[in-house]
């Protein structure tokens, strides 16, 4: 099945309300065209280098998300342009965003990640550390970052029962967020799901996913 019909099949089944990230990492330039020329937007990048090799050969209307681990000092590369960075664990590096959008006279959205999962390889935030980061005086002095919401990843396992707890325990805790907003914190974003559990995660309230294989197929890792 092509890549175009595997976007518009994709497209029917999500909400008005649930934006579609094209995890287009390892993909060639011609996979994200055929994307593009379908009517997508938004595509997912989890290294830098490779993100800003494509912006700059690709249409620039396209949305950069940056979905992978993030390293403080590769921040510069992308402050131009990144349209949202997914996985911000720590308040240095939304220090180095700040700073980065700063010299580009710009806001740069982030979503802090949360670790929800039980395996002890993904990175995170515990609740807590969400907490007290958002109701901190420093985060207040950070004028061109803004907050958009979280992110997280459910376990990877084939028992839906954890995935959906995980999940659900994220979007209370995304609700509670609301009495933190502020100039620099608007959380309206949730973006959880991917190409095995998005269904569970619209079920459970996320409002953005990320979708690779599914769209573009198996992975190229060469």
């Amino acid at each position: 099945m092509s890549i175009k019909n595997n976007l518009n099949n994709i497209s029917n089944t999500i909400p008005e309300n649930v934006t579609l990230i094209a995890v287009s990492k390892t993909q060639p330039v011609a996979s994200i065209l055929e994307a593009y020329q379908a009517g997508q937007r938004a595509f997912g990048e989890n290294k830098i280098q490779e993100m800003t090799e494509k912006f700059d050969v690709l249409p620039k209307d396209i949305e950069w998300h940056m979905i992978g681990h993030l390293q403080s000092n590769k921040v510069k590369y992308m402050a131009q342009f990144v349209h949202l960075i997914h996985g911000v664990d720590s308040f240095k590096t939304l220090e180095e965003i700040n700073k980065q959008a700063l010299k580009h006279n710009r806001m740069i959205n982030c979503l802090l990640e949360v670790k929800i999962a039980s395996e002890e390889t993904k990175f995170g935030l515990s609740f807590d550390e969400v907490e007290q980061l958002l109701k901190s005086e420093e985060l207040k002095n950070l004028k061109n970052v803004n907050i958009s919401g979280l992110m997280g990843m459910a376990s990877f396992t084939e028992n839906n029962e954890i995935i959906s707890a995980e999940f659900k325990s994220l979007k209370h805790f995304f609700d509670s967020l609301q009495k933190y907003k502020s100039l620099n914190v608007n959380p309206t974003i949730l973006s959880m799901g991917m190409s095995g559990d998005y269904k569970i995660a619209i079920e459970e309230g996320s409002t953005m996913i990320r979708v690779g294989s599914a769209i573009f197929g198996s992975r190229n890792y060469n």
